[in-house]
């Protein structure tokens, strides 16, 4: 039998009550339609080996499970398990009929005081972190523990919950994390495991290892004001999810304020949690349960952006969260990202090796003509020509554009994510710019200088006048090499002949580049 599409059954014809509006969000194991006043979530019929929703009778034991657990943190908001049944005019809730799936119905919360988009809106405060904490600390004092709930807290358990990210995600490599990250952050995983026995032995023994809620990040958070914080869909389809070391259930949200660029919160919250929990060995075990968590959500990203009932501009939106969580992973994982500069004179093909280079590795592409345009508020695809340092293309506007990009690209990396730029660095200044302005990051820098013959560089400017954001010409070309000065300072540096068959000039970067 196939699933139902319940997103094209279900219209605002299928309540019990009258509702104006109604909003389908789609995840990789739930239907979620919001109303006016309610919440109903209907379980999908899929299974991923650590969940199985694929009968009836599990959908409704799930849905009852659901509400129970979470009513421990917000009674308020968990009304109950409904029907959901077929009838003569559709499919409807709350109704006398068939059976055909069960759902849970929630309190509809606020949209304007969800964590995620007020994280979105740059308005959580550290008001709004105390909110949390004050919820949490006891919260996690009151959780069910014992030897049932310790078990969770093993090395055994903790390394089958690593392992099974790794296997689930190899089919990925590639294309959500480059092979080099994936190996690495394996690594860093099982050696912290290995020397660390004595440190997860101990957090038993100290009572951490509580029944806790598994999925606490921004998006299971809401506020209805600074005061009053409701935290809601803890994972209630495996409790080797949900039962483990507190330390994994803050970390999780510790690592989602980084992931949205709100380091300073992530940090404050871990300070006030350990300050109110007397909790000090977090710190100890953070960067490992962070990396952990950070992995769990790019898992999560890759299944729903593999999901086939995704539109393509969902797919590929969910692709790049997918990559960003994972490099978070890698970050926390102690890894170095790289930073691999394309320079050379323009038609000398750095933009069309970046591009290739971007489908064997994820990474933050920076163009200097794109970056130049957004600058100027200009559209990207638009030319605008002109004489060599005039319009567009002053001296100013052109050291406006690389310390934007050097900026993007020391945040990017801070974040543990492999940036790529794409410029002709023709003045050596600029590199020097680049190397003093990511100094206080950790990255591995990587020089690839494109060349080209003059006869190809002019063949080539006149084929790609309208398939680029370049404005560049040949009589542009010609000024550039005039001023152009070699990159002898730069290492390690490739230079490449881009004349030679794009699969040759790949495998020299692959190659050079150790990926």
């Amino acid at each position: 039998m196939e699933p139902k599409a319940w997103d094209r059954l279900i219209d605002v014809y299928s309540f019990p009550h009258p509702t104006q509006t109604l909003r389908v969000v789609q995840t990789h194991i739930s239907y979620v339609f919001i109303t006016d006043l309610f919440v109903y979530k209907i379980k999908k019929p899929v299974s991923f080996g650590f969940l199985d929703y694929t009968t009836l009778e599990k959908r409704k034991h799930f849905c009852e499970r659901e509400v129970m657990l979470n009513r421990r943190l917000s009674p308020e908001i968990y009304l109950g398990v409904v029907p959901v049944v077929k009838t003569s005019k559709g499919y409807k809730f709350e109704a006398e009929g068939e059976i055909v799936e069960y759902a849970v119905k929630m309190k509809k919360l606020p949209e304007e005081g969800m964590m995620v988009n007020l994280l979105k809106e740059k308005k959580v405060t550290e008001a709004h972190i105390d909110s949390i904490v004050s919820v949490l600390v006891p919260f996690y004092q009151k959780a069910e523990t014992g030897e049932r709930v310790n078990s969770y807290g093993r090395i055994e358990v903790i390394r089958f919950n690593t392992e099974e990210n790794f296997a689930q995600t190899k089919e990925f490599v590639g294309l959500a994390l480059a092979k080099y990250k994936y190996e690495h952050i394996i690594q860093f995983t099982r050696k912290f495991l290995e020397e660390n026995q004595v440190l997860f032995q101990e957090r038993i023994d100290k009572g951490f290892i509580r029944d806790g809620h598994g999925d606490l990040y921004s998006a299971n958070i809401c506020f209805e004001n600074v005061n009053k914080v409701y935290i809601f869909d803890c994972i209630e389809f495996n409790e080797r999810f949900r039962c483990g070391d507190v330390c994994s259930d803050i970390a999780f949200l510790a690592m989602d304020l980084d992931f949205y660029r709100e380091r300073s919160l992530s940090e404050y919250f871990i300070t006030q949690y350990v300050s109110k929990s007397q909790d000090q060995g977090i710190n100890k075990l953070l960067n490992f349960y962070k990396c952990y968590r950070a992995y769990v959500r790019g898992k999560i990203g890759c299944f729903t952006y593999a999901s086939t009932q995704q539109t393509r501009p969902e797919k590929y939106e969910f692709l790049e969260q997918a990559r960003r969580y994972f490099d978070l992973a890698y970050q926390y994982a102690e890894g170095i990202p790289k930073l691999i500069v394309f320079m050379g004179l323009s038609g000398t093909g750095k933009s069309f090796l970046s591009q290739n280079l971007m489908s064997k590795l994820p990474a933050v592409y920076l163009s200097s003509d794109i970056t130049r345009k957004r600058l100027l508020s200009l559209p990207e695809s638009k030319h605008y020509y002109a004489e060599f340092e005039k319009g567009i293309y002053t001296p100013e506007i052109t050291e406006k554009t690389y310390k934007k990009m050097i900026e993007m690209a020391k945040e990017e990396l801070s974040y543990g994510r492999d940036v790529i730029i794409d410029a002709t660095f023709r003045d050596k200044k600029y590199r020097s710019w680049l190397l003093e302005g990511i100094k206080e990051v950790k990255a591995e820098v990587f020089w690839v200088w494109c060349t080209a013959e003059d006869n190809v560089v002019r063949e080539r400017l006149f084929k790609r006048k309208e398939n680029t954001c370049s404005d560049a010409l040949w009589d542009i070309y010609l000024a550039q090499k005039d001023k152009f000065e070699p990159p002898k300072e730069c290492s390690p540096l490739l230079v490449l002949d881009t004349t030679y068959p794009v699969e040759t000039l790949m495998k020299s970067l692959v190659e050079f580049l150790k990926i």
